[in-house]
């Protein structure tokens, strides 16, 4: 292994600033994932930036009733936590579909976002792969790609984001909270991670050093009926082949007034299905309805040699979660 620099940060400022003076530094929290990349190789930094004595480690509930959920919260936490559970189930749903019970204990809030993708081309190091090193090719294009994107893919890329939570997020309208050199910001969990374009290499909008803090659940999407399902080639611990999380509120009438729908195992990063959104506003919304408002998103798929399963996958899961929180009968 790469020796190298190690330092435990007790303020989010301190953890910047050793970060930045750091060139090729990682911040570690539970290390599920950066770990392991470590020692494959994949993953080489010059020095690790240890958060998790951060005081980032609770839930706390706001004054309008969404949550502020701290960047070292362990996942097991964040699933069994009672708010969390009543009020936005899908991410306690999509957490606990994750990963085992001892992953889970481990792993933080901010990681989960932040873990790499688990495309085998990008964590062995004897196979071309243009994330791990640009402008070596993609060996999944022609190999073996049947878990590999069907939308938003490149030339470059065609690997799939594995977080599960940031699907749940997604749908929900949840925000990433960041602090770096230029002070705190805010972005969208649906606009954080990238689709691969020219630079596969880099995952998601985070600037150079900037550290996640935390993720903020809305007001507006708290107590809404919400899930998170999601298919896998076996009913233990795997990824995604392709997962849905769906958020609904009905009228008095039965029409939906509010959707959020977000699939996993589709892309380089949580699809936010916006066309299918806006066709089932004001529908009532039937399987039929809930079949072509997707089959309209799913349109742009461009799925590869072994892989063209997921459209047809992705549209009955999505008919029959959305069928399901609005009490339909089930196709």
């Amino acid at each position: 292994m790469k020796p190298f620099a190690y330092v435990r940060a007790r303020t989010v400022g301190e953890a910047t600033a050793a970060h930045a003076a750091h060139p090729g530094a990682r911040y570690l929290g539970g290390g599920t994932n950066l770990v392991d990349l470590m020692k494959l190789g994949v993953e080489t930094p010059d020095a690790v930036v240890d958060v998790t004595g951060l005081p980032l480690d609770e839930v706390r509930e706001g004054p309008d009733g969404g949550l502020s959920v701290g960047a070292t919260v362990r996942n097991s936490d964040l699933a069994a936590h009672p708010l969390v559970r009543d009020r936005y189930p899908a991410v306690s749903r999509a957490l606990l579909s994750g990963a085992s019970g001892q992953l889970r204990n481990a792993a933080t809030t901010g990681g989960n976002l932040l873990q790499r993708t688990r495309c085998p081309y990008f964590q062995d190091l004897t196979k071309p792969c243009n994330k791990r090193v640009p402008g070596s090719g993609c060996g999944a294009r022609d190999g073996v790609h049947r878990d590999h994107a069907v939308l938003g893919h490149s030339d470059l890329c065609i690997a799939t984001h594995p977080s599960d939570l940031a699907v749940a997020l997604a749908a929900l309208d949840a925000d990433v909270e960041l602090h770096g050199p230029d002070g705190a910001r805010t972005v969208p969990v649906a606009a954080f991670h990238r689709l691969p374009g020219d630079h596969p290499e880099l995952d998601t909008v985070i600037r150079p050093g900037e550290l996640v803090t935390g993720v903020t659940l809305p007001a507006a999407t708290a107590g809404l009926a919400s899930t998170y399902r999601k298919v896998r080639d076996r009913a233990s611990y795997a990824f995604a082949l392709v997962s849905v999380a769906a958020v609904l509120d009905l009228d008095a009438r039965g029409a939906v007034r509010h959707v959020g729908l977000a699939f996993g195992g589709l892309a380089h990063r949580p699809w936010r299905a916006r066309r299918a959104e806006e066709a089932l506003l004001g529908t009532a919304p039937t399987a039929a309805d809930v079949t072509r408002a997707v089959a309209a998103e799913l349109a742009a798929a461009e799925p590869l040699r072994d892989n063209a399963y997921k459209v047809t996958l992705a549209q009955r899961l999505a008919a029959d979660v959305v069928g399901g929180l609005a009490g339909a009968p089930r196709p």
